[in-house]
């Protein structure tokens, strides 16, 4: 009901909704906000928001966030950026840079990108999802059965 619209009210709604665990399938915590540093032979980097997790294996990540509202599009040099960042500061961690942007009817769209082979060399999407956050009078009990089921089988 209190929501505003720019980029930190799209990384607390992800954040508190725990979209990027959902979306990685990696138990994320969130390490900072609008994290800004510099990456040597880059220059001043900024960072929307910077979670680490760690997967059933143990393997460690780092995933950078960058946010999107309105009109503002996805920039490939931000995500080059992020990589760097993360080769910088967090070596020994798996980075995969994430790009999150708010759409109409209270959808939020997350990316995942990887770097292509060297063949290519270039930014590529590795993963999309799409998720409608919806409040929970909008949730009847028959929806929270069908989920269960359709994930797990018949019970």
């Amino acid at each position: 009901m209190y929501r505003l619209g720019d980029e930190q009210a799209l990384l607390a709604r992800i954040r508190y909704n725990r979209l990027i665990d959902i979306f990685t399938g990696v138990t994320c915590y969130a390490l900072q906000s609008h994290l800004r540093t510099t990456v040597k032979g880059m220059g001043q980097v900024e960072t929307d928001e910077l979670y680490v997790g760690l997967d059933k294996r143990g393997a460690h990540f780092v995933f950078p966030v960058q946010a999107k509202r309105g009109n503002d599009r996805i920039n490939v040099v931000q995500i080059e950026q992020d990589i760097a960042m993360c080769a910088a500061k967090f070596p020994g961690l798996i980075c995969i840079p994430i790009a999150a942007c708010a759409m109409e009817d209270r959808i939020i769209a997350i990316f995942a990108f990887e770097t292509s082979s060297p063949k290519n060399s270039g930014i590529v999407i590795s993963a999309e999802k799409h998720y409608r956050l919806v409040p929970p009078d909008q949730i009847a009990p028959d929806d929270v059965h069908t989920y269960a089921t359709s994930r797990f089988g018949p019970q």
